[in-house]
């Protein structure tokens, strides 16, 4: 593997270098990286941009589901990958009037791995990049952030890369976009977006985990269902969902209001919010649900939060991200090995194959969210759980149902090739 470092961006490409590649991915997040190592895996020349010096982020997408285990087992690595520091949910749970109910079960799928999987994404995409590196034909760029496509005779040929040496121009037989929901590539190859329901926002925070402490791996809790715990080991990651444009309206109040708004619905006593000691403790993450109309271009397609992205509902973003970079994969693998090329009936197959399972899960997350929420009062009232809740209460076999959409999915994808 090649890996290039570059610290701070510049604009200047009137000295760029340039490289060649079969593949660029731009975009070093799950998408990204699983594509980048499968495609290697078949030898093919591939290049992936990532314009951050590391994969160290706070609170990214950090499930990984059944299905992604699975595909991990598939290519050899799931021993490795599991003696990683992890946390494991066999079951989600909701605090339903102060009782814990379950909600979505794992244990009927048909995986080895019954489980989702709690682990930083910087330790899931470094161990993708240390097997992808293990090829010949793999190069990681860090620090290069696109700063526009190239096109020849009306397809896409390359990118142009802002580094802080200087530009960069990277031709390519196909450019792939996996840089998430602020997708420059989307942007650039001016690709239109559908958006659906109103933006969200989650402010994720950290707590001490304590001695007494709910005994959870993953829970939502709260009389509205608007607060997520998830076990991270030694601390609590804490995210309070909130229509958009509420933060700013409790910011504005000031740290303790914004501590007794998010202690009526957090199952933590209500003195451990006192950790969270300015906003600058408080991550935003405005959330939205939308995807593109068309996947693809000539020389250019998305995948991922590119192409569609989710709410954090079931934390399946991560796992559709990967489905997709399989599929992909499996298209993508074949053409370039049988024709040398890849045309734009292989890019609408790719977009074809991941269509069904993007609306399906749009759709669930969209009919999850509750319509009665009033995000703009001073402090939440207690009104019960959202409609799919108190159907899954009702009919407690729908948590086996709600286990398999949300851990394999609506498409579950293999390697083919």
């Amino acid at each position: 593997m090649m890996t290039q470092d570059i610290a701070m961006p510049s604009d200047d490409h009137d000295d760029a270098q340039a490289i060649e590649t079969t593949v660029a991915i731009v975009g070093g997040g799950p998408a990204g990286m699983m594509l980048g190592l499968l495609l290697a895996r078949a030898g093919i020349d591939v290049t992936v941009i990532e314009k951050h010096g590391d994969f160290l982020r706070d609170f990214r997408g950090d499930t990984i589901h059944p299905s992604t285990i699975a595909l991990i087992e598939q290519l050899g690595f799931a021993q490795e990958f599991l003696a990683l520091p992890h946390t494991r949910a066999e079951k989600l749970h909701a605090d339903v009037g102060g009782h814990k109910r379950t909600i979505a079960d794992f244990s009927w799928l048909p995986v080895k791995h019954k489980f989702i999987a709690f682990m930083p994404q910087w330790d899931f995409l470094n161990f993708l990049a240390g097997k992808a590196g293990q090829f010949e034909s793999f190069r990681l760029l860090h620090n290069a952030a696109v700063s526009d496509l190239i096109e020849t005779k009306g397809k896409v040929s390359g990118l142009k890369l802002s580094t802080p040496s200087g530009g960069l121009t990277v031709k390519a037989d196909l450019v792939v976009g996996a840089d998430g929901r602020n997708s420059t590539v989307r942007e650039k190859a001016g690709l239109h977006v559908e958006r659906f329901g109103v933006p969200t926002e989650v402010l994720w925070m950290r707590l001490s985990k304590q001695p007494g402490d709910p005994n959870e791996t993953m829970g939502h809790a709260g009389p509205q269902q608007g607060f997520v715990l998830i076990d991270r080991g030694d601390y609590w990651q804490c995210g309070y969902v909130v229509r958009r444009g509420v933060y700013s309206e409790i910011s504005q109040k000031g740290i303790e209001a914004f501590r007794t708004r998010v202690a009526a619905v957090c199952p933590l006593p209500a003195d451990r919010l006192q950790e969270i000691k300015s906003f600058n403790d408080v991550y935003l993450l405005t959330v939205r649900i939308d995807r593109l109309t068309q996947w693809w271009k000539p020389g250019l397609i998305c995948i991922g939060d590119a192409a569609h992205a989710m709410s954090p509902i079931g934390g399946v973003g991560v796992n559709l991200a990967i489905q997709d970079a399989v599929a992909a994969a499996n298209i993508l693998v074949p053409a370039f090995r049988d024709r040398g090329v890849v045309s734009d009936d292989d890019l609408a197959a790719i977009e074809q194959r991941r269509t069904f399972p993007t609306k399906a899960t749009q759709k669930l997350q969209l009919m999850m969210r509750s319509k009665n929420r009033k995000d703009h009062e001073a402090a939440p009232k207690a009104k019960g759980p959202p409609a799919f809740v108190r159907a899954i209460l009702r009919f407690p076999l729908l948590a086996h149902l709600a286990g398999r959409l949300i851990g394999l999915g609506f498409r579950r994808e293999k390697i083919t090739y």
